[in-house]
């Protein structure tokens, strides 16, 4: 039991990385393409998305009312995700997988197969895309990670040896 729990915190560990490329990514590109709009909207915005994509609302000021009031522009930059991130489908694709397996694993309220249907009803969801295995999840989350800059070589090291006995 004790090594299930440690290998779903790992799990979500890499979620939540893959989580923050998107969320950087987002914000770089509404930079440029919401310019007119202060760096606040801008990071409202992409983290909304992010929260909407896995289902993760964050219920407090400013982030609730942000999110209520741009709903539809939440929905649409959601909808040019495939467009504008097609690099990002795959580690998305998987990690809204792993969120929906661990979330399972650790008996939570199932909405999870609601926030794969809306993923895939914005063209995010890769369905013919297996469900990926933990070992193959943390490899993808490390060069992620590593390609990113959110990752150093001391953990990359110890991400190796963990991966190695999943």
């Amino acid at each position: 039991m004790e090594n299930q729990r440690g290998l779903i915190e790992s799990l979500r560990e890499g979620v939540d990385l893959v989580r923050m490329v998107f969320f950087m990514r987002a914000k770089e590109s509404f930079q440029a393409r919401y310019s007119h709009k202060d760096e606040e909207f801008q990071r409202l915005l992409s983290a909304a998305m992010l929260n909407r994509l896995f289902g993760t609302p964050n219920p407090q000021s400013p982030y609730k009312e942000f999110a209520e009031k741009h709903a539809e522009l939440i929905d649409r930059e959601l909808s040019l995700v495939p467009q504008e991130f097609p690099d990002l489908l795959i580690p998305l694709t998987d990690a809204l997988r792993i969120h929906f397996l661990c979330n399972h694993c650790e008996g939570m309220p199932d909405l999870s197969a609601e926030i794969l249907a809306r993923a895939r009803d914005y063209g995010i969801l890769l369905e013919d895309r297996d469900v990926p295995l933990p070992k193959g999840f943390m490899n993808l989350v490390y060069r992620i990670g590593k390609a990113y800059g959110l990752i150093n070589p001391t953990q990359e090291k110890e991400g190796k040896e963990e991966t190695q006995s999943l």
